[in-house]
């Protein structure tokens, strides 16, 4: 669980980062779930976005995909949030955990 001060100092972070997946009509798939544990394994931190034609609020789609690949929901703000999964072997982010 994340506090609020390591909630903001990954804000601050995720603000400089371009989206990397978006949720679409297909929703939350098992091929997303596996690119987006992917990513996190190699980044800790990314951005994603919920289009206007999936099934899903941005809070639902984040819930949902932070609960199937372990990771944690950092914000939501508007139709995108940011995810981050602690890589324990070789972490990029280093914020105190």
């Amino acid at each position: 669980m994340l506090t609020s001060k390591q909630r903001a100092a990954l804000r601050g972070i995720a603000a400089e980062y371009d989206t990397i997946f978006q949720v679409g009509k297909g929703g939350v798939s098992e091929a997303l779930i596996s690119q987006v544990a992917d990513a996190l394994r190699k980044r800790e931190l990314i951005k994603l976005r919920v289009l206007d034609n999936s099934g899903y609020t941005s809070r639902e789609a984040a819930e949902e995909i932070a609960d199937k690949t372990g990771s944690e929901v950092v914000q939501v703000i508007g139709s995108r949030f940011v995810l981050f999964k602690r890589n324990p072997k070789e972490p990029v982010i280093n914020i105190k955990l």
